[in-house]
């Protein structure tokens, strides 16, 4: 008989935060594969558990988690846990996950700390629908283009970056998404918590003349302007649309997606029309 994989979130920062629950789960699976096994195995030590670690990170996802799933299938049970959070955010948890669902392996998924609910919740910012974006691209362009993509999103956003990348992101968010509310929150659960609560522009203009430290959550309101937006392109055909929307510096790709989305027409018919642009 398959063992059962267990989901385990683990604290953010505050190790008070770890449910009773998880404790019972990691003291009595067979083995804990972890994002990263020495952070691990502090959390372990702090609660004085004792159990096997092995390493399942974004880098051997592929090789590892076959590896996982031929014990999981010899009858092991198995705890899944990231650095902090809910394993599977943004994180390889989701490759395992969805292999033990392709081989009928059974998971089991604890509830507890994670980040981006937090700092949801804690932003001021609508919550009662919001888009998880994750990490943006590295790249400058493809971020470029991410954020062409997701800017009339009528939700709310949430984005996770790195304090090296944060100045370009909130420069490339002012031209692109316009002035919007924007919280950015960092070090969540720890001593020196911090909600930034603020506009993209303000945002922008504090960062050139403060470094960022420590990772953030960027929760960003969604575009409230969809509406009137598409009632200004009413009058527009296909053809003049798409102009319009490469003068915006959108490419003719995403242009043509664009308005055959919403016009409701399949891309070649739109595509003909812009033949020649």
């Amino acid at each position: 008989m398959a063992g059962k994989l267990y989901v385990c979130p683990t604290p953010i920062g505050n190790l008070e935060d770890i449910t009773y629950r998880t404790l019972k789960v990691l003291e009595e699976v067979d083995l804990i594969a972890a994002e990263d096994t020495r952070h691990t195995l502090k959390l372990l030590n702090h609660f004085n558990i004792t159990k096997a670690l092995t390493s399942y990170h974004d880098h051997n996802r592929n090789t590892k988690g076959a590896v996982l799933i031929e014990e999981l299938n010899s009858g092991k049970n198995i705890a899944l846990v990231s650095d902090a959070g809910m394993p599977g955010i943004s994180d390889p948890g989701e490759d395992i996950v969805r292999e033990c669902i392709e081989n009928n392996i059974e998971v089991e998924v604890l509830p507890g700390a994670s980040a981006f609910v937090i700092a949801l919740v804690g932003s001021g910012i609508e919550t009662r629908r919001f888009t998880f974006e994750g990490f943006l691209d590295r790249d400058k362009k493809k971020k470029k283009k991410r954020l062409e993509e997701i800017k009339n999103i009528e939700s709310t956003l949430i984005i996770y970056e790195s304090p090296h990348r944060l100045k370009e992101t909130l420069k490339l968010m002012s031209e692109i998404l316009g002035e919007r509310n924007i919280s950015l929150c960092r070090e969540l659960t720890k001593k020196h918590e911090e909600y930034i609560r603020t506009t993209i522009e303000s945002a922008r203009k504090y960062y050139e003349e403060n470094d960022p430290r420590g990772e953030y959550i960027l929760i960003v309101e969604g575009n409230k302007n969809v509406e009137e937006e598409k009632k200004s392109y009413e009058h527009l055909n296909e053809r003049e649309y798409v102009e319009l929307l490469l003068k915006e510096g959108m490419s003719k790709k995403d242009a043509i997606k664009t308005v055959a989305r919403e016009r409701s027409l399949k891309k070649d018919i739109v595509y003909k029309q812009v033949l020649d642009l």
